[in-house]
């Protein structure tokens, strides 16, 4: 799936669904207390990833939230390939992503530290396999390695009661790491990692990032969204 296309299906996402409730008021703009907080039927979210540290990646992610149960789908491109990418459900921070004001150190790069404020701390680990928990933040044989550049990601699961009340907030933040900052293919580099030091800075310095743009609930569970995705909310 091109950058196109992944720009093209979140913008198609957006438009269903604010035609599937019949008000633009889900939208992001619209007051967190005013969203409707699971109503039996779940919420569902789209969010736009954009690229960090001029990392080039792209995509966007889809939650969808049930009680506990959150069903996460993640589609981007433009990553570094072939190594692995740890990527989270943020929370607790924010709500926000983090912008270059956030270069602490004036390094030129975002580290993971530095845009903790924006987006928080780690609620869901998105592995492929095994524990979700933050503990599982590093698990770095367990997180998708981007064959050519691409991630699709889809997995089940069940969360803490605190993730799940900052996802119905909107206040959820996806966050995809891993940078190549100096063209080599590989994480190097001297600089270490703001998180372990014993790895280095562009192995867990963010590369993509993104926040829930749409929130829909309630009666879209009924009337699902065919696009091909398996985006249905049923």
């Amino acid at each position: 799936m091109s950058r196109f296309q992944l720009r093209s299906v979140v913008s198609t996402v957006a438009a269903l669904g604010l035609m599937a409730t019949g008000s633009a008021a889900v939208a992001s703009a619209q007051p967190k207390h005013d969203v409707d907080h699971d109503s039996g039927h779940g919420t569902f979210t789209v969010v736009e990833l954009d690229e960090l540290n001029d990392s080039g990646a792209h995509g966007f992610g889809l939650i969808k939230l049930r009680g506990r149960e959150a069903s996460v789908r993640l589609y981007s491109s433009g990553l570094l390939e072939n190594q692995p990418h740890a990527q989270h459900v943020h929370i607790g921070g924010a709500g926000r992503c983090p912008t270059k004001a956030d270069d602490a150190n004036g390094d030129g790069i975002i580290s993971t530290a530095e845009g903790a404020s924006d987006y928080g701390g780690i609620g869901v680990s998105l592995t492929t396999t095994g524990d979700t928990g933050p503990s599982s933040g590093l698990a770095v044989d367990r997180f998708p390695t981007a064959p050519n550049g691409f991630v699709t990601y889809s997995r089940t699961v069940t969360v803490s009661e605190e993730t799940a009340a900052n996802i119905r907030d909107g206040n959820a933040v996806l966050v995809q790491h891993g940078i190549d900052i100096n063209d080599s293919g590989a994480y190097d580099g001297d600089a270490p990692s703001s998180l372990d030091p014993s790895l280095p800075l562009e192995a867990t310095a963010p590369a993509a990032c993104g926040t829930q743009g749409l929130r829909l609930g309630g009666g879209l569970d009924e009337r699902g969204l065919g696009l091909g995705l398996g985006l249905s909310t049923r």
